[in-house]
């Protein structure tokens, strides 16, 4: 018998609620065995983050191909990748090493507001990575970044998530949970090779311990691709396994800030 085997390409969150630390927890607890490339150190707890220390891109490209020469990966998460330079090197390892399921978190902002993605990598990140995507997931502030456009309800969502392919992802998942009003919070999933958009709805917990919870998501969305499941099932399965971790956390205290989802 084999792993599922996982790679996590992101930055490295000290307080142990987001980064590859919520990839590798989100994995072990679905079963899978995860692997990591560090593109980034933080110093950070549940009230932000206190200093970024970025690994050099031929480090990131070392740890790659170390884990492609050896285990490989059964599928891949990209999150937090920091600078250009470190977007344009992962890209390069995903061609040289012909990854068929990745999924890109492409993360910019943390919730604490702290900058997590330089700007100059944006552009970097929109033509040499995400047409290497299975999915993209970013949130409404994200999403807006990317397209240059401010999103405010379900209906603007739903007319620009088709948008965030423009760039060669065979999918997007865009994700509404800033959305302040009613009960529910929506995702909208966008197939372009199926003309297919799907809104994808739960209950909104009212909890303070959310840190983690785009980390997580992708991360479980990126188990669901390896285990074989297409595109829109692995959204719904992992939205499943997310929903469970934020209302298993929901009445937990961690730290003075936003507290982490509980994975199991």
């Amino acid at each position: 018998m084999a792993y599922l085997k996982l790679l996590t390409i992101a930055g490295s969150d000290s307080g142990g609620g987001a980064g590859i630390q919520a990839d590798l927890k989100t994995w072990e607890a679905l079963g899978a065995y995860g692997m990591t490339a560090i593109t980034a150190l933080t110093a950070q707890n549940t009230l932000g983050i206190q200093g970024i220390f970025p690994v050099s891109p031929d480090f990131v490209a070392a740890q790659i191909e170390a884990i492609f020469e050896d285990m490989g990966a059964d599928a891949v998460k990209i999150g937090m990748l920091y600078s250009a330079d470190i977007v344009m090197v992962v890209a390069e390892m995903l061609q040289k090493y012909r990854v068929e399921k990745v999924v890109i978190d492409p993360v910019m902002v943390a919730t604490s507001g702290d900058i997590l993605l330089q700007s100059e990598a944006i552009a970097a990140m929109k033509q040499k990575l995400f047409p290497l995507a299975s999915i993209i997931t970013p949130n409404m502030p994200e999403a807006a970044v990317l397209l240059g456009q401010k999103i405010h309800s379900i209906a603007e969502m739903e007319m620009a998530v088709p948008l965030l392919t423009q760039w060669g992802s065979k999918s997007a998942l865009l994700k509404g949970g800033h959305l302040t009003e009613g009960q529910e919070c929506w995702d909208i999933l966008y197939v372009p090779a199926e003309f297919q958009v799907e809104e994808i709805c739960h209950a909104r917990i009212d909890t303070q311990n959310t840190h983690g919870t785009g980390c997580t998501l992708s991360a479980a969305i990126a188990f669901f691709l390896a285990e074989g499941h297409d595109v829109t099932e692995s959204v719904k399965l992992a939205r499943i396994f997310l929903q469970n971790a934020i209302i298993a956390a929901k009445d937990l205290s961690l730290g003075k800030g936003k507290g982490p989802v509980k994975w199991a």
